[in-house]
């Protein structure tokens, strides 16, 4: 293209700055979705399992939250993109990665406190997702 005849700019970037900031403003806000409830509500339920370490079960949470598991479910899958047990896991594999960071621990205690079945499901856990068991974590730390 020549000089001269390329589009014109004029009529939309015209006025002062502040005058093309509140422009892009109004421009950018409308364009914000809607606030959506249930959001809110998962954002709450997850925040409930990173907050409570007894939760150990996704009934738990239902019964906290006067929902039904199903209901989690679908919601967990759709907001998340897991499901709420795979969350509750994770959280209680962070308590545990927590705990190995502090000392020696009796595993099969932490184990019980956190809701696995015994000290080797917790080892297979912690393992599969760290790739040491959690006694050789722990002396990794030192």
């Amino acid at each position: 293209m020549s000089a001269g005849t390329g589009p014109s700019h004029a009529g939309h970037c015209g006025g002062t700055d502040a005058e093309r900031c509140r422009t892009l403003d109004a421009l950018l806000t409308g364009w914000a979705p809607e606030p959506d409830p249930v959001n809110d509500e998962v954002i709450n339920l997850v925040e409930s399992i990173r907050g409570d370490r007894t939760v150990v079960r996704v009934d738990d949470v239902a019964r906290r939250h006067g929902t039904s598991v199903r209901r989690l479910q679908r919601l967990f899958l759709a907001h998340v993109g897991v499901g709420p047990k795979w969350v509750i896991r994770r959280y209680r594999l962070q308590e545990a990665i927590e705990q190995a960071a502090g000392g020696p621990l009796d595993w099969a205690r932490l184990a019980a406190d956190l809701g696995y079945s015994d000290q080797s499901h917790l080892v297979r856990e912690f393992s599969a997702v760290t790739g040491r068991t959690p006694a050789a974590y722990a002396r990794s730390l030192t």
